[in-house]
């Protein structure tokens, strides 16, 4: 498990002398506190066998250690970085029940104003689970191209439940409930296949499996439907 990489700053005072008619010499500035940088590790990728197994329970006495708070770090700020709107544990390397998302106002700007409503897309801040557990809530689905952080590079079309229910602690080992619909359902259901050792490419309609560039030039801006069509879904 990789932790955050504290960088230590340290300062030189110069020696000051007794100025005349100065009876004490003036006392240096405190230190600064060490800048805390979580470290960013690479993201391992599809054919690593840590994506394919069932990812082990982290025990609630787990959960306030050092070590962990540190993975909920390095976690949020690897998939920052990527930058991506999930990320679970096995994808970098270390095979626990944890996952982490957020969606950000600035993901979205390719998006149109009616592709956010379709997909119901909606910025939410940074949610860490601990042994999630999902279901999904009605039979409603919905189909959409996906993609993941650990198949670089390639999307594919995936039916999702349109809304789900998930349960478990945060990062403060709190129990936590969040039932949402929409893009925040689809990210869940990503993240916690994760951690079950699935990845989108066991659900996707396999027709559509394609690079993100072929996706971007062909089909921006094109409804499902059409997609399907002109896949022959």
């Amino acid at each position: 498990m990789r932790g955050v990489k504290a960088v230590a700053r340290t300062f030189a005072f110069t020696a000051l002398l007794f100025l005349a008619g100065c009876g004490r010499t003036p006392a240096p500035p405190p230190p600064r506190s060490p800048v805390m940088k979580p470290e960013t590790p690479a993201i391992v990728q599809t054919g690593a066998l840590v994506l394919r197994g069932r990812a082990r329970d982290v025990g609630p006495e787990e959960i306030a250690t050092k070590e962990m708070q540190d993975l909920f770090a390095t976690m949020i700020a690897t998939m920052r970085a990527a930058p991506g709107v999930g990320l679970a544990a096995p994808q970098i390397g270390v095979p626990l029940r944890v996952i982490v998302l957020e969606d950000r106002a600035d993901l979205m700007t390719k998006l149109t104003p009616e592709e956010r409503i379709d997909r119901e897309r909606t910025a939410f801040g940074p949610r860490v689970f601990v042994n999630p557990v999902l279901r999904a809530v009605g039979e409603e689905t919905r189909t959409f191209f996906e993609g993941c952080l650990s198949v670089s590079g390639y999307v594919a079309l995936v039916e999702r439940a349109a809304e789900v229910e998930v349960t478990g602690k945060d990062e403060h080992g709190v129990a936590q409930t969040w039932r949402v619909r929409g893009w925040p359902a689809r990210i869940l259901q990503h993240e916690v296949d994760h951690v079950d050792g699935t990845l989108y490419v066991d659900r996707m309609l396999t027709r559509s499996f394609t690079t993100a560039d072929h996706a971007r030039a062909l089909y921006a801006g094109k409804p499902v439907a059409e997609v399907k069509r002109m896949l022959g879904l």
